[in-house]
C-alpha cells in the first residue's frame, strides 16, 4: 500500500469508500475490507452510516493506531457552536476516540469557513482529531481557508480520467496538501473508455484498475472508491503489482480536457474550470 507521507501523516493512498453503503452490506464490508489489507475508512455524517461502519470497526478488532478514519461535518453542523457536538456524535457512533482526518463535507454560504475551521482547530487541540481538511472546495475558497490560519491537510473533491483537476491540484501542491479523489471510476464510465481499456489490456489489468493507478500514482492523490462486495474490494486494492509509464498517464490525463462533472448538487460552489 503506497502512503502519502505529509505534514505528519502517513495517509494510505487507496481508501475504501462507503458513500450509498448502508445497513448490513456496510457493516459486514468494513472487516471484508480491512481483513483484504484496506486500512483507510473514508465515511461522512450525511453518509447515515457511521454507527455500522463502527460496528464493523468493533467486529474487525484491529488495534485503533493501524487505521485511518475520516468523517465529515455537514452543512447544518457548521456553525461553530455545533461543531463540538457533531464531532462527539459521530466518535460515539464509530466507536472511536479521535478522527484522523475531520472535513467541511461542503462549502457554505451562511456560514464562514474561518469560523468553522477555528472550532475544528479546537478539536484537534483537545485530541479530538489529529488532522483537518475540506471538501468540495475551490481554488477560492482555498485561498479564502487559508486566512484561518489553520493547517489543513486534504481537500477530498470529484477526481477521475473524465475530470481535469488541474488548477485545483496546482493550488493544493502549493500548499503541501493531498487531494482524495472521490467519485474515482466516475460511476463506471472508465470501463467503457477505449483509451483506457487499451491500456488495461497491455498490463494484463482491469479499466477500473488503470484508473485507479492513474490517481494514485499522481504526486499526493488518494482515491476512495466504494465497493459493495469482496471481489470488488478485492480487484481495487490490486493497484500496487504495477505502474503506468508516462505517456500512458499522459494519454489518461488528456481524457478529462473540457468534460463535465457528475457531482452537481444544488448547493455546489462556482466551481473552477475543467
Amino acid at each position: 500500500m503506497i502512503e502519502i507521507e505529509t505534514k505528519g501523516a502517513r495517509l494510505p493512498a487507496l481508501g475504501f469508500g462507503t458513500w450509498e453503503l448502508r445497513g448490513a452490506t456496510c457493516r459486514e464490508m468494513i472487516p471484508v475490507a480491512l481483513e483484504l489489507g484496506y486500512r483507510h475508512i473514508d465515511t461522512a455524517q450525511a453518509y447515515g452510516n457511521e454507527a455500522e461502519i463502527g460496528q464493523g470497526l468493533r467486529d474487525a478488532g484491529l488495534a485503533r493506531e493501524d487505521l485511518w478514519i475520516t468523517s465529515k461535518l455537514w452543512m447544518d453542523r457548521l456553525a461553530p457552536d455545533l461543531v463540538p457536538g457533531a464531532l462527539a456524535e459521530s466518535l460515539e457512533r464509530l466507536g472511536t476516540d479521535y478522527l484522523d482526518l475531520l472535513l467541511i463535507h461542503w462549502p457554505s454560504e451562511e456560514v464562514s469557513h474561518l469560523e468553522t475551521l477555528a472550532a475544528m482547530a479546537e478539536q484537534r487541540r483537545a485530541g479530538r482529531v489529529r488532522h483537518l481538511g475540506v471538501s468540495n472546495f475551490t481554488v477560492a475558497q482555498l485561498a479564502e481557508a487559508d486566512g484561518a490560519g489553520v493547517e489543513l491537510l486534504a481537500n477530498q473533491v470529484e477526481y477521475h480520467p473524465f475530470l481535469s483537476q488541474d488548477d485545483l491540484r496546482a493550488a493544493l501542491d502549493e500548499r503541501d496538501m493531498v487531494l482524495t479523489a472521490y467519485a474515482p471510476l466516475a460511476r463506471g464510465a472508465v470501463a467503457r473508455d477505449a483509451t483506457i481499456g487499451r491500456i488495461a489490456e497491455a498490463h494484463g489489468k482491469s479499466p477500473e484498475q488503470v484508473a485507479l493507478r492513474w490517481l494514485v500514482q499522481q504526486r499526493n492523490v488518494a482515491a476512495i472508491p466504494k465497493a459493495g462486495s469482496r471481489r470488488h474490494a478485492e480487484a481495487n486494492l490490486a493497484i500496487f503489482d504495477f505502474s503506468l509509464e508516462a505517456a500512458e498517464m499522459a494519454a489518461i490525463a488528456a481524457l478529462g480536457r473540457g468534460r463535465r462533472r457528475l457531482v452537481e448538487p444544488s448547493w455546489a460552489p462556482a466551481w473552477d474550470a475543467a
